[in-house]
């Protein structure tokens, strides 16, 4: 796939608007989906955790939601450098 350079964003060809309520609209959604799990995919450590209170499992699940997210560029280049 050719790429090209814009010097400007007027440049760029308008975005297409996908029309409110088309069926075909799930079908772009499950595909961008399925791109990004390509892209960055989920880590999951094997094992079952038992938790005290319902609190502490959400908190727990928040912090593993958190660690699945990518860092910035930045803070990647630094970790590699290191």
């Amino acid at each position: 796939m050719p790429l090209r350079k814009y010097r400007s964003v007027e440049e760029m060809r308008p975005v297409v608007r996908l029309k409110r309520l088309d069926a075909d609209n799930l079908r772009v959604a499950c595909d961008l989906s399925e791109l990004s799990y390509a892209l960055h995919s989920w880590r999951f450590v094997p094992g079952v955790r038992k938790f005290r209170t319902v609190a502490a499992a959400s908190r727990r699940r928040a912090e593993w939601e958190r660690s699945q997210v990518r860092k910035p560029l930045e803070k990647r280049c630094e970790a590699r450098q290191e």
